[in-house]
């Protein structure tokens, strides 16, 4: 059982959520990135690699009996704010695709790097399997 924690009197948050409380199993997805399941990249777009990286947590969930309903807590990692910023509309229905309407609390940050050279985003999450 979830339940979204939303302070009285404050603007509803679009695409995320300020906080969850949950019990149950909890379950870590380590950071995923843009590359298939042979760790090899297909593509450097931006979009596309978050695409895949999405994916790539839901394969994970799955691996637990959890799905994306299940995530209370998704931390981005991307190299470029700008870029991010500029597609977001892009990534909304890719988003959508991998993980339905299920927006946990979110944290994205901008990074110097990350580990694999061609890496653009890697995003972590936590989820809850109730009891």
């Amino acid at each position: 059982m979830m339940q979204f924690l939303q302070p009285s009197g404050w603007l509803p948050p679009k695409g995320y959520a300020n906080g969850i409380a949950a019990r149950g199993t909890q379950i870590f997805v380590g950071g995923q990135i843009g590359w298939n399941a042979q760790q090899q990249f297909e593509t450097d777009d931006f979009v596309e690699q978050t695409g895949q990286a999405l994916r790539n947590i839901a394969a994970v969930l799955r691996e637990a009996g959890a799905g994306p309903e299940h995530m209370v807590r998704m931390t981005w990692y991307i190299t470029d704010r700008d870029e991010y910023n500029a597609r977001l509309r892009e990534l909304g229905p890719v988003y959508r695709e991998a993980m339905g309407r299920n927006f946990p609390a979110m944290t994205c940050v901008q990074v110097a790097a990350l580990v694999e050279k061609r890496a653009k985003v890697e995003i972590e999450v936590t989820a809850v399997l109730p009891d």
